[in-house]
């Protein structure tokens, strides 16, 4: 059963690691697929995975775009719009990690985690909502992070930044929710991508392995399934949520 068959659908930051696995299981579902890669040492990667989505049979696109630039985020979702016809999903999943103890952190990194990970989902929520509002449908899922309802010690931008994505993403369901356009976040744990295999390969890592119930990290797949979830029509009453993915990581 194909749950997305037919809908259009953006992914920011899926030349690899979590948004690439959405871009393939929203396309495994049957969506058209418009997604962001933001520098040049990663249009290799965006192109095969344009590629690839296309074999499964659906519209697929890779765009150059910088979800952290309003008027990049602008121009692409117009284009995506005359390309596709509409948008019916819109997953913010681009960020970054510039972790520093406070008294090492500087301002010139905090603003790049702050512009990368929250001003994008503004940049981009702020586009989608027109093509949604004329549909009187819409799913926008924000990824966030377990670190961002928890904390962590030496990643004050990253938690703070993923905190105001599950604000926003509150706030924009109450406003939302009476033209049928759904907003709702996902809170990885420590999924096995590029951005956390030194956790997973430091001395401590079996130390904090015992910290997750589950026993494990998570995979980006994993990730991609909640995603798929958000954007059907298996949750059309659910809004305004957090979905924690975190192998039981913040019980």
């Amino acid at each position: 059963m194909k749950l997305l068959e037919g809908k259009v659908a953006i992914v920011t930051g899926a030349a690899r690691g979590i948004g690439a696995a959405i871009a393939l299981k929203f396309a495994e579902h049957g969506a058209n697929v418009a997604f962001t890669y933001v520098s040049d040492s990663s249009a290799e990667k965006a192109a095969a995975l344009e590629a690839q989505l296309q074999a499964l049979g659906v519209k697929a696109k890779a765009y150059k775009s910088n979800a952290g630039d309003f008027a990049q985020c602008e121009t692409f979702v117009n284009d995506v719009v005359k390309e596709f016809g509409t948008v019916d999903i819109c997953v913010n999943n681009a960020g970054i990690s510039k972790d520093n103890l406070l008294l090492r952190l500087t301002a010139e990194q905090w603003d790049d985690v702050m512009t990368t990970n929250l001003k994008s989902v503004f940049n981009m929520t702020k586009q989608v909502i027109r093509p949604m509002m004329k549909a009187k449908a819409g799913s926008i899922i924000n990824m966030s992070s377990i670190v961002g309802v928890s904390g962590n010690a030496g990643q004050a931008s990253y938690a703070a930044s993923k905190a105001g994505i599950i604000g926003f993403t509150k706030s924009v369901a109450k406003e939302l929710g009476s033209r049928n356009i759904r907003c709702n976040a996902i809170a990885p744990g420590f999924i096995e991508t590029d951005m956390t295999h030194y956790l997973k390969e430091g001395s401590g890592a079996e130390d904090f392995l015992k910290k997750i119930p589950l026993g494990r990290f998570g995979s980006a797949s994993e990730i991609a399934d909640a995603t798929v979830f958000l954007a059907s029509s298996m949750s059309t009453y659910i809004t305004g949520q957090v979905l924690s993915a975190c192998g039981g990581l913040n019980i």
